[in-house]
């Protein structure tokens, strides 16, 4: 499957942009782009994918998407009439102005952990959506600009980074980026897997590299990420296959390998565990729903 890169009207100069677009024709297609991104996509059902994520959206999606993450909503739910309701917001912005010193701060603390986050794809959910919608389209609709619409970007941003509404959409291992570890030996640790959880790593590794033993290295470790050894590893695996499934024509049996399982009913049962569908199945829906987007947008443009 093709995944195109998006060139995005943001310049040098700019903090943000913001795109309101009413009667949107949801044509674009899978596609990423260096930049971060606010999607508020309202009174309009269809497909939404975020990295491995492939799953419905109601009527109010608001999505936090990081650099590169792939990305794509269409409105195969919906009728021609319908779609004269719908809109879509979009705030765009570089990830380079969050990586200036007056950025380290303590008051931008919630902001970066969530961008760092949003590598995953972010869905905010519950009141938090009508809130900041009522906030994007004041921003938008009143032309507000330069100093004032940067202080009330930066002010939207903190709402969603202090919502507790939130939910991770694309898993670890679709995402391999540096990990923050304040930890110097579970950050070692961390870069082993990293490097080798494509092929065979045990516990007793890990635990040489923390210097720890095995048994203290085991709770330590789920300590410090909230799972053990075995279930971090497969699931930096059972990611890493997702993206293999979506950008690759491979076999199932060639993806298993790859990714570090040693046989396929030993992948297609932890696949299913995690994903709750076969490795099968997740490529069947994600083409299913690339080609329910393109057959609407045909029957839209026919009408």
């Amino acid at each position: 499957m093709k995944v195109y890169r998006e060139i995005t009207p943001l310049s040098h100069s700019d903090v943000f942009v913001l795109s309101h677009h009413k009667h949107p024709k949801f044509n674009y297609p899978l596609h990423n782009h260096p930049e971060y991104e606010i999607c508020l996509t309202l009174n309009s059902k269809g497909n939404r994918i975020i990295g491995d994520s492939v799953a419905k959206y109601q009527e109010k999606d608001l999505v936090l998407v990081g650099p590169y993450i792939y990305h794509r909503w269409d409105d195969a739910d919906i009728t021609p009439e319908q779609r004269e309701e719908a809109s879509i917001i979009v705030v765009q912005f570089d990830k380079s102005f969050f990586e200036s010193k007056l950025m380290d701060k303590e008051a931008f603390y919630a902001i970066k952990r969530m961008l760092y986050r949003s590598k995953r794809g972010i869905q905010f959910t519950g009141s938090i959506v009508d809130k900041i919608s009522k906030r994007l389209h004041r921003l938008a609709e009143t032309k507000m600009s330069g100093f004032e619409a940067t202080i009330e970007f930066l002010s939207i941003l903190n709402c969603l980074a202090t919502s507790p509404e939130q939910k991770l959409l694309a898993s670890e291992g679709f995402s391999i980026q540096p990990k923050e570890m304040e930890d110097s030996r579970i950050s070692n640790v961390y870069d082993f897997i990293m490097k080798n959880y494509t092929q065979k790593i045990l516990v007793t590794q890990a635990a040489e590299i923390a210097n720890m033993s095995e048994s203290a290295f085991s709770h330590f470790f789920k300590k410090c990420t909230n799972k053990s050894f075995t279930q971090f590893v497969v699931e930096l695996r059972i990611g890493f296959a997702c993206k293999l499934l979506m950008e690759t024509q491979d076999t199932i049996s060639q993806i298993c390998f790859k990714c570090g399982f040693n046989n396929i009913s030993n992948f297609n049962r932890l696949f299913k565990k995690y994903k709750k569908i076969t490795p099968l199945q997740y490529r069947n829906q994600l083409e299913t729903a690339l080609l329910e987007s393109s057959q609407h947008q045909y029957r839209f443009q026919k009408t």
